[in-house]
């Protein structure tokens, strides 16, 4: 079952915010996966790229960068 946020959304609304976080990092781990697997398959197929390897590399640093960042801004339980 997919996480919903059910109402209105609120800016001020710390577990909403926390919320939207965990969604945009959703979408860049997606995001990743998909460009960094077609990347390399086309790469494996025909076309060499010497810095593919750094590439993916630094996005996944930048990946994991972010995973932190949403850990470390959750809301405190009360």
């Amino acid at each position: 079952m997919p996480i919903r946020w059910y109402g209105n959304g609120d800016a001020t609304d710390p577990t909403y915010l926390h919320f939207s976080r965990i969604v945009n990092f959703t979408i860049h781990a997606m995001l990743f996966a998909s460009l960094n697997s077609g990347l390399w398959f086309f790469q494996k197929m025909r076309h060499s790229w010497g810095h593919l390897d750094w590439f993916t590399e630094i996005w996944l640093a930048l990946l994991l960068f972010h995973l932190v960042f949403v850990v470390m801004q959750r809301p405190r339980s009360t």
